[in-house]
């Protein structure tokens, strides 16, 4: 039995949970709430960052990051079910879930900088900084939303848009509606997405 740990607002976590179902190995995977702010959660030792997601393989190797563990299933599995072998739609594919996965880190660490600095410590320029990152991405995005069969990049940007729904209140709605129907398309082709919504 593989076991995760994450937590359901995690959209790195999603991700894994996501794939999970798409690759059919939900049904081999214990998942257990994690808590990265409790020095004696189990976490630490499994995975010496204190991040998650964080997979166990049923000898109790740890796997991480998120990119780590989507390879290691997208192997399991067979094989090319996640993203392409090789060539320029590899790379392709690739790109493109790293700009969704800078996106959420940005995202994260605007909530950070909400919850672990005092009022007088925060920083506008910080957050400026992080939200122009989210910003561009999500132009490019919504010039060109993904395209072609779900792969780790549509998770990904699925992910991340989902994120700033929980915890932005979907303010980047209002600007980017080609991006909403194409989460809307999503979210009715693929049943895992709002099975892993997290609770508001």
């Amino acid at each position: 039995m593989l076991t995760l740990r994450s937590a359901p607002p995690s959209p790195f976590g999603r991700k894994i949970k996501i794939a999970l179902s798409i690759l059919g190995l939900m049904d081999q995977t214990k998942i257990i709430v994690a808590d990265t702010n409790d020095e004696k959660d189990s976490l630490r030792k499994e995975n010496p960052l204190g991040k998650i997601p964080c997979l166990m393989d049923e000898n109790g190797t740890a796997i991480y990051d998120s990119f780590v563990i989507l390879d290691w299933l997208n192997e399991r599995a067979g094989g090319n079910r996640l993203f392409p072998a090789h060539g320029p739609e590899r790379t392709r594919v690739l790109t493109l879930n790293a700009l969704a996965d800078g996106m959420m880190d940005a995202g994260v660490l605007l909530i950070y900088e909400q919850r672990w600095r005092e009022p007088a410590m925060r920083s506008d320029k910080w957050t400026a900084h992080h939200q122009a990152k989210i910003d561009r991405a999500l132009a490019v995005l919504e010039a060109a939303p993904p395209k072609g069969p779900v792969d780790i990049a549509h998770i990904a940007v699925a992910c991340a848009l989902g994120y700033f729904d929980l915890r932005f209140a979907g303010s980047w709605r209002a600007k980017h509606p080609k991006l909403v129907a194409w989460l809307d398309d999503f979210a009715k082709a693929v049943p895992s997405f709002e099975a892993t919504r997290a609770p508001a």
